[in-house]
Order: structure tokens, then sequence, then C-alpha cells
């Protein structure tokens, strides 16, 4: 048996590095020499750092694309296989597996005990069972009201490093010239943007045992609003998942959101009103057959747009939140339902018009037509995809994206911004549920 195993970890820029320093950095027998990415433009070519490596590594960690894991398997001859990121179909998580295998090497999947951190304060998690099922709209509610029932709350985002990874090791986002000062995607923005607008204190990064460490400093309530379908970095007092009623069965049928299906203490089947009754009566039944002690509400998300006028007998352009979109796999999203309330004259076909990465977009996710994915994970592609707005051509565009877009556009195109707000409709009280965890916390006040 060799005392030391050659390993590459499979990620996207976010639980791959939290791995890492959860178990890798602290089980010298297992040696990472790279790690992959996927699902993430722009990330690739980079280099783990090795300050944050630890003392067992005397370099960086090179990223390399995960198109080059059968080589690389075979040019670091490597025995572990570890996978590290979220929302990929069971079917393809075996493909992969049998692929690793095939080259000889081992494939794994590490698991909570090994990776979660445990909090000094009650945790809230929001996760879910795919990408876009509506997490941050719940975690935003929840997060008011806490604050308005005076609790100091630390609400912590899943990473998304996807720049200078020293310069992202902790980061705190409290108001707008934070999210300038660490120069952050549209991606990045879309997640930490509409807390800061209300007023809240949002915390991300790279290094998570850090991360939580300046959360508890100044909160009462760690509140975790995950990211894709990936499962809580912190342990949960409190686990709601969200399942989505327009994706039913998808929470039995892809990875890792079927673990937070099982595992969830309050399951919320969010977006009922635009779903059929079978869609939520097939999710009820799979939490009845794996999850029975789970409490099962229903909810919707309400659409808000700043100026309906705009959008009646008009052409418009949607844009819409670019994760939900493309690996998420959703075909529209809340930019699209205000065309449709609001009777738009004409949703504009924005294929025709994309330009660069953004028309490669269209090609890798062919089941997106009258729909702009908001995609800007780098300056170049943020210009990209004004280029694409601007050639369209339209009377208004309407802006699903939880960032602003007016950031990045010309000051003469009309935007309409629209944005979701959660409704619960049936079941236990999720506030009172939540009460009941914090009513014993001394509040800000006291």
């Amino acid at each position: 048996m060799k005392e030391t195993f050659n390993c590459i970890i499979m990620g996207a820029a976010g639980r791959d590095f939290h791995d890492f320093q959860t178990f890798f950095r602290t089980t010298p027998a297992f040696r990472v020499c790279a790690f992959t990415a996927t699902q993430i433009p722009f990330i690739v070519s980079r280099s783990f750092p090795q300050s944050l490596a630890g003392p067992e590594y005397d370099h960086d960690i090179p990223i390399f694309g995960e198109e080059r894991l059968r080589e690389l398997i075979d040019e670091f001859d490597i025995d572990f296989v570890f996978l590290a990121y979220s929302d990929l179909p069971h079917e393809e998580v075996m493909h992969k597996a049998s692929l690793v295998q095939s080259c000889g090497a081992a494939f794994s999947v590490l698991g909570p005990k090994q990776t979660q951190l445990t909090s000094s304060r009650p945790v809230i998690s929001i996760t879910a069972t795919r990408t876009g099922a509506g997490k941050s709209p719940i975690a935003q509610f929840l997060a008011r009201h806490l604050i308005d029932a005076g609790h100091r709350v630390g609400v912590m985002r899943h990473p998304m490093p996807y720049g200078d990874l020293l310069r992202q090791v902790v980061q705190r986002f409290a108001i707008s010239d934070d999210l300038d000062r660490y120069d952050c995607t549209l991606e990045e923005r879309e997640e930490y943007e509409p807390y800061v607008e209300n007023g809240m204190t949002i915390f991300s990064g790279v290094d998570y045992a850090a991360v939580l460490a300046a959360a508890e400093a100044e909160s009462d309530v760690i509140l975790w609003d995950g990211g894709n379908n990936d499962y809580s970095f912190v342990r949960p007092t409190l686990s709601i998942v969200v399942a989505d009623a327009l994706r039913p069965g998808h929470e039995t049928d892809y990875y890792p959101g079927e673990t937070n299906f099982r595992a969830a203490d309050v399951i919320v089947i969010n977006k009922v009103d635009r779903a059929d009754d079978d869609a939520v009566t097939t999710i009820r039944d799979n939490a009845q057959r794996l999850n029975p002690s789970a409490t099962v509400v229903t909810a919707d998300l309400a659409i808000e747009v700043d100026d309906p006028a705009a959008i009646e007998g008009h052409r418009v352009l949607v844009v819409e939140d670019g994760p939900t979109l493309t690996h998420g796999g959703m075909s529209y999203g809340a930019a699209t339902v205000a065309a449709r309330q609001y009777r738009a004259h004409e949703l504009i076909d924005p294929r025709p018009f994309a330009v660069g990465s953004i028309a490669e977009a269209f090609r890798d996710y062919p089941h997106l037509q009258a729909v702009l994915p908001a995609l800007g994970y780098s300056d170049e592609q943020r210009r990209e995809l004004s280029d694409t707005i601007r050639r369209c051509a339209v009377d208004t565009v309407i802006d699903g994206s939880p960032a602003s877009l007016t950031k990045w556009l010309d000051p003469k195109i009309r935007v309409v911004r629209v944005q979701y707000s959660f409704v619960q409709r049936s079941g236990p009280s999720l506030v009172d549920r939540v009460r009941d965890l914090t009513d014993s916390i001394p509040t800000s006040a006291e």
C-alpha cells in the first residue's frame, strides 16, 4: 500500500477549493497534484496558491480544463479523482466515474462529515435540488425577518472565486463600493448585490473557516445561501431545501440535490403557481418516500416590475440570470414572466445578434431561444453582452438578473428591472419555524 496517493480534484472554482482546505490540506496521505475546472468560463489556466495550500506544498497547484482529465491521470500517475462540484445528472456523475476508472484511478466524493464546518452560532441553510430553484429570495426573506426581529445576521454565500484567489480569501460585502473593490463579475454581483441593496452584509471567499469566523464575529445567526444545488459548507441547525415545481423529479435525478432533499428539515416546493398539480404531487410523493420526517411547504416567487408601462405593447429583449439558464437548464425566468404578464408586443430572439462568447453560449445551450443569459465572467464577456443587447435594437430590455445590468449598458437603452420576492402558499409557517430556532438567542437590542 502506498503511503501517499496522488489525487486530482474535479471542480468549478467553489467546492473544490473548500474540500481541499477542509480535508486534503490536513490529510497529507492524499496529495493533490492538480485541479480540473468546468461549468464556469475563464477560470482555467490559473493555479491554487501555495500560500493557501499549506506547508505540505512547495508550489502552486495547477488548474486545467476538465477535458484534459484522461491525460492528466496518466501524466501525474493519479490514484484518486475526487468530484467536487454540483448540479450534475446522476448518469453524468457515473459517466465521469467510468472515465476515471477506465484510466485505472479510483473515483470518489467527499461528504459532509469530511467537509462541513461547525459554527458557534445557530445556522440556517437554504440549499436546493437544482440551480435556479429560488434559494436566494427565500434567504433574503428570512434574513429580513431575522433583522427586523433584532438579530444580527451573517449571510454566507457559496463561493464564486473567479478572480485573484489571494484577494478573495475572505470577502465582506456591506456597501456597493465593496463590489467594485473586489472587482466582482456580473455573476458574483447577482448574488451579493441584492443583499447590499437591502442593507445586509454578506460574506464569501476561498477560506471558509476564516469566512465563518468573520461572519460569527458580528452575528447572532448564520444564514447559508447555497450555490447551484450544493450542500452547505457549514453544518446546519435548520436545513431548508428548495425543490422546483417546474422541474418535478429533478430532486431525485441530480447530484448533490438529492443529498439535500434527503437531509432536509424543511422542503419548500417553489413556483407552484406556474406548475401543474401533478408536478407538485410528484415532489410531495418523493419527499414522503425519501424524507418522511421533513416538513413540506409550498411557495411561489412573486415578480416585482419597476416600470410595467415600458413593457406593454413594446418590442422587448428579456435578459435572465445566467447560471439558471446555462447549467441550470431553465429556458426562462422572471423577465420572461414579466414580458408575458404585462403583454409585451414581441419577445426578440437575441441569437442572430449575439457576438463572441455570448454566441458560443447559444451554441452550447441550444434550449435557449427568445432569452439572453446575463453572462459576465470577464470584462470582455461583459462588453460582448452589452454589444449583443445593443445590436438587438429593442424598445425595452427587461432585466431579470438579480444584479442590475444598467452599470454595464449604454444609458440610452431603456431597462426595466424585474425582481422576485418569496411568498409562502401552504404548510406550517417558515417564519414560525425560524422563530422557534432563534427565540432563545438574545437580540442586538438586548
